[in-house]
C-alpha cells in the first residue's frame, strides 16, 4: 500500500511544538520527543486579547491583527525552521467566529512558517481534556474538566484519556467582560445581568452534566489558574477552588467597583480588564453544575495538541478512528469503501511524484474514499451532496475545519458534473491539490461502479500536464462494457476541468 511506503520515508521528528491561538492569549510549547512522551524545552505565553479586537459586526480589526502578528513573528523565530509535520497550530473561538479571518490567517501562516488549523468547539474540548488527562495522576476516576477561555468555555466529562461528554459554550472572560462591563465597572445590576446570561448559556447542558456525574472537578488555563492564585493570596483556600472562596471573590470584585481597583498581587495588569467576566463564568458553572470544589491542572489545550500530534507521528491517528465511526454511523458499505480506497491509493502511488502528492494528500484521499457514500444513508438521490454536508458539518474528532472542507469537497465532486469554481473556496494553495485528488477518487469510483468483489487487474496511470492516461488489459474492457461507457462519460466530465482523459488497453 502507498501509505506504508510513504511512512517509511518519514523520519519522526526529535522536536515537536504546539501553538494555541486563543481568544485571550497565544501559547507556544516546544518539546523533545523521548520514549513516546515529550520533555518541555520552551514555553511562551503572550496576552493578545484577539477577541477584544472584534468590531460589532464580528470582523477582526487591524490593530488586534497587528498585535497578534507581532506575537507570532516572535513565535516564528523558534518555529520557522522546524520541519513540516513537527508543528501543529490551532485557532479557537475568535478565529472560528470571525467574519474575515482569511487575510489574518495567510499573514500568520507566513510569519510562523506552518499551517494554522481552525478547530471546532467540540474538538477544542477534546484536546483540552487530552492535555489535562496527561498532566494528572491516573486513578481511573470520572472527572469533569473545565477550561474558561477568552471567547468560549469547554466542559468535558471523561475517564482516563477518553472523553465521554463534550461541550463548548459561548462564554469567555473576554466576551462576558466586553458585553456586560464595557467600561470595566461593576455594580449589582451589571453583575446580575452577566450572571443571568451565564446561567442561561449553561442551562441547555446543565441536566445532562449533572446526571452524568463525576468524582473530581478539574479546571485549567489562565482564568481558573488566576482565580486559584487570588483566593490563595487572600487566604480563602489553601488548595482547590471552593464554592465558598469563589463567592468571597465575587463579592470582592463587586466591592472593588471597577477593574482598576482589583488590587490582587496575583492578578496581572493584562488580565485585570477581563478578570470579572472570568470569575462570573466560573461562579455560574459552580452554581449550575453543583461544583463544591475544583482542583487546577497544569495541562491544557497546547499540551493536548502536542499529545495528539505525537499520536499522528506514531501513526495512531484519532482521525482514523473518527472516519471508521462515521462510516459505521451512516451504514457505509465497508467492502465497497475498501475497494474504492485501495484503488484510489494505488492510482495515487503511480502519480505521486509527478503531482507532488505527499502523505497528507494521501490521508485526505483515503478518508474521502472511505466516506464517499455516507450520504446514501439519507437519500440515494444526490447522495454526494448529502455526504458533503455531513463531512463539512459533523463534529469529527481530530479534524480541523480545513480538513473537513477538503474531505467534503472530495465527496461532493466524486461523481456527476464538475466545475473548477467548486474548488475556489479552498484557497489557491489547496485548490489544485484537491482537484487532482478528486480525479483519482472519481476514476476509482468509476472502476468499481459495478461493486464486484473481484480485484482489478494490473493497471497503469500516467500524467503529463493536463493529460491523464489510464491503461487496463484489453480482456477486462471486453468483459466490462458498462465501465468502458462510464469512462467515456468521465472523459466529458473531466473536460470541464480542462483535463484530457485517455484510456485504453495496455
Amino acid at each position: 500500500m502507498p501509505l506504508s511506503r510513504l511512512k517509511a520515508r518519514i523520519r519522526p521528528p526529535d522536536i515537536v511544538a504546539a501553538v494555541d491561538l486563543g481568544s485571550n492569549s497565544f501559547h507556544m510549547v516546544v518539546g523533545r520527543v523521548s520514549h513516546g512522551d515529550f520533555q518541555v524545552l520552551d514555553r511562551i505565553k503572550e496576552m493578545v486579547r484577539l477577541a477584544a479586537g472584534l468590531d460589532d459586526e464580528g470582523n477582526l480589526m487591524d490593530a488586534s491583527c497587528q498585535r497578534a502578528l507581532e506575537c507570532l513573528e516572535r513565535f516564528g523565530q523558534r518555529l520557522r525552521d522546524m520541519p513540516r509535520g513537527s508543528v501543529r497550530v490551532v485557532g479557537t473561538n475568535t478565529l472560528r467566529n470571525a467574519r474575515n479571518p482569511h487575510t489574518f490567517l495567510r499573514a500568520a501562516e507566513g510569519v510562523l512558517g506552518h499551517p494554522i488549523e481552525i478547530v471546532s468547539g467540540v474538538e477544542e474540548a477534546r484536546l483540552v481534556y487530552l492535555g489535562v488527562a496527561h498532566s494528572l495522576a491516573e486513578d481511573g476516576s470520572r472527572r469533569l474538566v473545565v477550561d474558561i477561555g477568552g471567547g468560549s468555555t469547554e466542559l468535558v466529562i471523561g475517564v482516563r484519556f477518553e472523553p465521554e461528554l463534550m461541550e463548548s459554550l459561548c462564554l469567555g472572560c473576554v466576551s462576558v467582560s466586553r458585553r456586560y462591563f464595557p467600561k470595566q465597572r461593576y455594580d449589582e445590576a451589571s453583575m446580575a445581568r452577566a450572571e443571568q446570561a451565564v446561567l442561561q448559556e449553561i442551562e441547555p447542558v446543565q441536566a445532562r452534566y449533572r446526571h452524568s456525574g463525576w468524582a473530581q472537578a478539574v479546571g485549567t488555563s489562565g482564568t481558573i489558574q488566576t482565580v486559584q492564585a487570588v483566593i490563595r493570596e487572600r487566604g480563602w483556600s489553601d488548595g482547590p477552588i471552593t464554592a465558598d472562596a469563589l463567592e468571597k471573590l465575587r463579592r470582592a470584585v463587586l466591592k472593588a467597583g471597577n477593574a482598576e481597583r482589583l488590587r490582587f498581587d496575583s492578578l496581572g495588569n493584562e488580565r485585570r480588564p477581563v478578570f470579572a467576566g472570568g470569575v462570573l463564568v466560573l461562579h455560574g458553572l459552580f452554581r449550575a453544575l453543583g461544583i463544591d470544589r475544583m482542583s487546577v491542572a497544569d495541562g491544557a489545550l497546547r499540551e493536548g495538541v502536542l499529545y495528539d500530534l505525537l499520536g499522528r507521528i506514531r501513526f495512531e491517528d484519532t482521525r482514523d478512528r473518527t472516519v471508521r465511526a462515521l462510516g459505521a454511523r451512516y451504514h457505509v458499505d465497508r467492502q465497497q469503501a475498501e475497494r474504492v480506497t485501495a484503488t484510489a491509493l494505488a492510482l495515487l502511488e503511480q502519480v505521486a511524484e509527478a503531482w507532488n502528492l505527499d502523505l497528507e494528500a494521501e490521508q485526505w484521499l483515503r478518508w474521502a474514499a472511505q466516506l464517499h457514500e455516507i450520504g446514501l444513508d439519507i437519500s440515494h438521490v444526490n447522495y454526494h451532496r448529502h455526504g458533503e454536508y455531513i463531512a463539512r458539518n459533523a463534529d469529527m474528532a481530530g479534524f480541523s475545519r480545513q480538513d473537513q472542507s477538503i474531505i467534503a469537497a472530495l465527496i461532493r465532486n466524486h461523481r456527476r458534473k464538475l466545475s473548477d469554481t467548486r474548488f475556489s473556496d479552498l484557497g489557491p494553495g489547496r485548490a489544485l491539490l484537491v482537484r487532482r485528488l478528486t480525479i483519482l477518487l472519481r476514476l476509482s469510483v468509476v472502476l468499481h461502479r459495478g461493486r464486484h468483489a473481484g480485484e482489478l487487474p494490473a493497471f497503469s496511470l500516467s500524467v503529463s500536464d493536463n493529460e491523464i492516461d489510464l491503461r487496463l488489459p484489453e480482456y477486462w474492457f471486453t468483459a466490462h462494457p458498462l465501465t468502458q461507457a462510464d469512462l467515456e462519460e468521465e472523459v466529458r466530465r473531466l473536460a470541464a476541468l480542462d483535463v484530457k482523459l485517455h484510456f485504453g488497453a495496455c
